[in-house]
């Protein structure tokens, strides 16, 4: 979040979700060696629950397998407990926690 979004725009690939020309979700993405890090993904807060998020990962899906990476992977605070659930439920393993920059991180890693 104190990320200079300008410059993050210029690196790597972000796709925001658009509603009657309000942006309400965004997705952003950096190529690895093998994989697609999927860095951030937000809903706005009056557009959850509403599949929003799930489409965003899908993109992400796409994207990993249209370079011919076979995974997506991704990292959150293990206080987020919801978002691990429901990468959970998507399909994402845990592969490892550790602690990173002063956050404790939990990773995760979907086959696509």
């Amino acid at each position: 979040m104190l990320e200079d979004y300008a410059k993050v725009i210029q690196r790597h690939d972000v796709f925001v979700l658009n509603v009657s020309e309000k942006i309400i979700g965004v997705l952003v993405l950096i190529k690895q060696e093998r994989s697609i890090l999927l860095t951030n993904v937000a809903v706005h807060p009056d557009h959850q629950g509403q599949g929003f998020g799930r489409k965003l990962i899908a993109i992400a899906e796409e994207k990993a397998r249209n370079v011919g990476f076979d995974a997506v992977t991704l990292y959150t605070n293990e206080q987020m407990t919801e978002n691990i659930e429901l990468y959970k439920k998507l399909g994402f393993e845990e592969t490892e926690r550790r602690l990173e920059k002063g956050y404790h991180r939990v990773y995760m890693r979907k086959t696509v």
